[in-house]
């Protein structure tokens, strides 16, 4: 059996939702990203210099963390009573039935907190897609049209996959969704997304897929 102690299941709830604040954050910025190659390439450069990026990037760690620094404090208050966690993290759902303290007004906090996080980052994103889309269908070339839309697309898979499962969990009265309900919509953002990724941003990418048939090539005639 995999035993935890209590501070460090604190810790993870911590930091899974730290970084899954982090996420929502990083995911404006590459929707801004985006909509930036695609509305205004020729001044791509110019926008997107190194020095901005670097401090998005910094911005959405220090906000993804520090947007989570009240939780710790909340459950450092709790008592429990029990000691098994029907699940494979310590999520508010299975940590909060634990509990012998009442813990009605960490479920409200948690639930607008996250509320606004999530759908502050879907109504961001949102818009610099629908400005992406616009742009897109004002392209003089099909080709062009399509390979822009087929970015998109792809990006809007794992988008629906984020932000729908954290919506189905953490913007609804999580308190009356089962722990089995909970156990399977975690595995889409903890699993299924992250497994996505790498398909989704980098393996559709023309460059990325020729420099890795040239490193597989490599590979094979050093065999």
């Amino acid at each position: 059996q995999n035993t935890l102690s209590l501070s460090s299941c604190f810790a993870q709830n911590y930091f899974y939702f730290a970084l899954g604040c982090t996420e929502f954050v990083l995911l404006v910025v590459m929707a801004f990203d985006l909509c930036v190659a695609i509305c205004h390439p020729l001044l791509y450069a110019a926008i997107m210099k190194p020095q901005l990026c670097v401090r998005l990037v910094v911005a959405a760690w220090v906000l993804g963390f520090a947007l989570q620094s009240y939780r710790l404090l909340f459950l450092s208050e709790l008592s429990f009573c029990g000691s098994k966690i029907p699940h494979f993290l310590c999520d508010n759902s299975p940590l909060f039935k634990l509990s012998c303290s009442d813990t009605s007004l960490l479920w409200k906090i948690d639930s607008v907190f996250l509320s606004c996080v999530v759908l502050g980052s879907l109504c961001l994103t949102l818009t610099f897609y629908i400005r992406i889309l616009s742009c897109v269908l004002h392209l003089p070339a099909a080709s062009e049209r399509r390979k822009a839309l087929t970015t998109c697309s792809s990006h809007l898979i794992t988008l629906s996959i984020a932000y729908g499962s954290c919506i189905a969990l953490y913007t609804c009265p999580a308190e009356n969704i089962s722990l089995r309900t909970n156990r399977i919509v975690a595995l889409l953002n903890t699993v299924l997304y992250p497994f996505l990724n790498p398909f989704i941003y980098s393996l559709w990418n023309k460059a990325v897929i020729l420099a890795l048939n040239k490193s597989i090539a490599r590979a094979r005639t050093k065999l």
